[in-house]
C-alpha cells in the first residue's frame, strides 16, 4: 500500500532541510514518509542545506532558570505573544515557578502540583487564573534540573530580560572541590559557550549511542561516494576518508569537550579550557553535565493564511 505524503509532510521536511520541495516529496515518496529517513536521504544526495538547523523558534514566553549551590533548574513558560512575555506579572510568574522547580527534579506534573510561592494554589491552578486575567493562553512546557554532590551549578542567561529570565538558558554542572566562586566563574563561561552552541548533545564522545555514530558515518560515506573525484575508489578507502570527516564535523560540532572554545580567541578546546581552569583553581574539574533550553526549540506555530481567513469570514464561515 502505497503511503500518502501529505504537504504538510513536505514542508516539514524543508523546513528541517530547506531542500526544494519536489526534492523533499521525492525523498518522502522514496523512504514511504519517513521524516528521519527522508532527513538523511536528503543529506546523503547533498541537497540539505539546514543540517546544522537545531529547531525553529517558534513560541513566545520566557525560559527561567536558577542555581542554587551544587543544584540549579530550568523551566520554559509559553504564551501566546512577546507582548505577554514583556508582561512584569507574566515575568514574575515565570521566576517564581523557577524558584520551585529545583524540588521538581526535571518532572513537569510534579512541578505543577507544587504549590505556588506566597498562595495556597498549585502551579498549575496559577497559571490558569493568569490565563483568565490576562486573557491569553500560557503553559508550563517543561522543566529540567542538574545537580552535583561536591562542586557548583553555574547559570548563564542569553538575550536576558530580566534576572533569570530570557531566550537562552544554559545550567552547567562541575564536580571540583576548588574554591566555589572561581569555580561558578568558570562554569559561566562554559556556558556562554554552550549558548552560542546549539548543536551540542554531549559533553564526552563516550556519550554518543553507538547507533547514532554509525548513521553518521554512513551518511558521510554515502556523500563521498557520492563526489565523481571519488570515482571508482574502493569502499573501505572512502570509509577511512570519512572517518576524518566523522571526527571534525560530527564529533567536533555535537561533543563539548571537542568543540573550539569560543570564549577567547577561539584557538583551543573545551577540553584545554578545562585542563587551563584545573591549573588556575589549584584542584581538578570535570565538567558533570549540562542543560540548554532556547524558547521554542521544536514547537511550530500554527501559519495563518491572512487572505483565506478574510475570506472565511466574508463568506460567513
Amino acid at each position: 500500500m502505497m503511503t500518502t505524503i501529505t504537504a504538510a509532510d513536505v514542508k516539514k521536511l524543508r523546513d528541517m532541510t530547506g531542500a526544494g520541495m519536489m526534492d523533499c516529496k521525492t525523498a518522502l515518496t522514496e523512504v514511504n514518509g519517513d521524516i528521519e529517513a527522508a532527513v538523511d536521504l536528503l543529506r546523503k544526495k547533498g541537497l540539505s542545506k539546514a543540517a546544522k538547523k537545531s529547531g525553529r523558534i517558534a513560541a513566545d514566553g520566557l525560559i527561567g532558570i536558577v542555581a542554587q549551590g551544587t543544584t540549579g533548574a530550568v523551566v520554559e513558560v509559553n504564551s501566546e505573544t512577546d507582548f505577554v512575555a514583556r508582561n512584569d506579572e507574566f515575568q514574575g510568574m515565570v521566576r517564581n515557578i523557577a524558584s520551585v522547580a529545583p524540588a521538581a527534579s526535571g518532572d513537569v506534573a510534579k512541578l505543577l502540583g507544587t504549590t505556588y510561592p506566597g498562595t495556597k494554589n498549585t502551579v498549575e491552578t496559577h497559571v490558569k487564573e493568569m490565563v483568565a486575567t490576562i486573557g491569553e493562553n500560557m503553559s508550563v512546557r517543561r522543566t529540567a534540573s542538574i545537580s552535583v554532590k561536591s562542586g557548583a551549578v553555574a547559570d548563564y542567561m542569553h538575550s536576558k530580560v530580566a534576572d533569570g529570565l530570557g531566550k537562552i538558558g544554559v545550567l552547567v554542572a562541575l564536580e571540583s572541590t576548588a574554591d566555589k566562586a572561581k569555580l561558578v566563574e568558570f562554569g559561566r563561561k562554559v556556558a556562554m559557550h554552550i549558548a552560542a552552541s546549539p548543536a551540542t548533545l554531549v559533553v564526552n564522545e563516550s556519550e554518543i549511542p553507538k547507533d547514532a555514530i554509525d548513521r553518521e558515518r554512513a551518511i558521510y560515506v554515502e556523500q563521498a561516494k557520492a563526489e565523481p573525484r571519488n570515482a571508482g575508489k574502493p569502499d573501505d578507502i572512502l570509509a577511512k576518508a570519512s572517518e576524518g570527516r566523522l571526527r571534525k564535523e560530527f564529533f567536533g560540532s555535537v561533543v563539548l569537550m571537542n568543540q573550539v572554545y569560543l570564549i577567547g580567541e577561539g584557538k583551543t578546546t573545551v577540553a584545554d579550557a578545562v585542563k587551563e581552569a584545573e591549573k588556575a583553581l589549584g584542584a581538578p574539574v570535570k565538567l558533570a553535565g549540562f542543560i540548554r533550553y532556547a524558547l521554542g526549540e521544536g514547537i511550530d506555530k500554527k501559519e495563518e493564511d491572512f487572505g483565506d481567513e478574510v475570506r472565511k469570514l466574508a463568506a460567513g464561515g
